[in-house]
């Protein structure tokens, strides 16, 4: 039988939500990930979190028994620090409004981190972390002002955590955009200098995107031109894949990640609907209509590709998948 991890060479995974939640691993996840590795297959943990080291990260994860070295992380860190390196001259000072992670990821480039607008740096750089002040923020609101580059390491309103969704990096970054009225430039997902990092990295040539979020994860994906799998094990939920609009819509489905390990899904075209195991799925006078047995994630897949046929290249309305939602998995 052939399951879903053969036809790819690298899974490029994101973290928060799909390989652990806060400190504790995802159920299932270290198992289907040494199984990857035991096969072969290139891990490379791709993360918008900007807050740690690679290294603190792979010790984490090595302690939550994921197979990980240092050199398998790709931080939106290391894409921002090369996409500062890339736009000031070198050796330049960079006001880090952030922790331990962006600032390794700024002398790894040659790049000189520091922490107050008055050194007249070159550019800020913003990303998520717990020690973040209302000074730190003012120093960045300064040097924007005097023509600092803005640079966010990601645009995450959210992130998951055991305790539920906190603030994440762009609703902090808010603060400076509105004091100063510049926007950042932003280089993790779904922007491409994340995964242009990433694929500098891992060399991948049948690369696998794998994450929670379908505005981040799905959306990079899309704008990458690489197959996706969408995991309901952290942010995205049933009712949001049905009302996705083209650039959210993966080309996997699977509760978690022991779903690589199956057989692939086949979702079959039949007359004017879809169908997956024992369900079917159709989309008539602006309504989906769901059929079946078995599976709820069988029923979720031809939901989708029944919804995404109908509504074509916009997105469908909420009270007209809603009829579907208690016969698929439940968050």
């Amino acid at each position: 039988m052939t399951h879903l991890i053969d036809r790819y060479d690298t899974l490029l995974l994101d973290l928060d939500g799909v390989v652990y939640l806060g400190r504790n691993a995802v159920p299932g996840a270290p198992e289907a990930l040494r199984a990857a590795r035991a096969g072969s297959v290139r891990l490379a943990y791709v993360t918008n979190n900007a807050s740690r080291t690679p290294a603190a990260i792979a010790e984490h994860l090595t302690h939550l028994g994921v197979p990980a070295d240092p050199a398998d992380v790709v931080t939106s860190a290391q894409a921002a620090a090369r996409l500062i390196a890339e736009h000031v001259p070198p050796g330049s000072r960079v006001l880090v409004v952030g922790g331990t992670g962006l600032r390794g990821s700024l002398r790894a480039f040659g790049l000189r981190p520091v922490s107050t607008a008055l050194d007249a740096p070159a550019a800020v750089v913003q990303g998520i972390w717990d020690g973040i002040s209302y000074g730190l923020l003012a120093e960045g609101v300064l040097a924007v002002r005097q023509g600092a580059w803005f640079v966010a390491a990601n645009a995450d309103t959210t992130m998951p955590t055991g305790r539920g969704e906190l603030p994440g990096n762009g609703s902090m970054t808010q603060v400076i955009a509105t004091a100063t009225g510049v926007r950042p430039v932003v280089a993790g997902k779904p922007e491409p200098p994340l995964h242009r990092e990433s694929m500098i990295r891992t060399n991948a040539e049948s690369p696998l995107i794998v994450g929670d979020r379908l505005d981040t994860d799905i959306e990079g994906a899309t704008r990458a031109g690489v197959d996706s799998l969408l995991v309901l094990t952290g942010v995205s939920t049933p009712l949001d894949l049905l009302t996705a609009v083209p650039a959210h819509r993966p080309t996997h489905i699977s509760a978690g990640l022991s779903g690589l390990h199956e057989a692939a899904a086949e979702i079959r075209a039949e007359g004017d609907g879809f169908s997956c195991g024992s369900w079917s799925a159709t989309w008539s006078g602006g309504r989906l209509q769901l059929s079946g047995s078995g599976d709820p994630m069988d029923a979720l897949r031809a939901a989708c590709a029944a919804t995404w046929a109908g509504v074509g290249e916009t997105a469908a309305d909420e009270d007209a998948v809603k009829p579907a939602l208690p016969f698929l998995p439940q968050r």
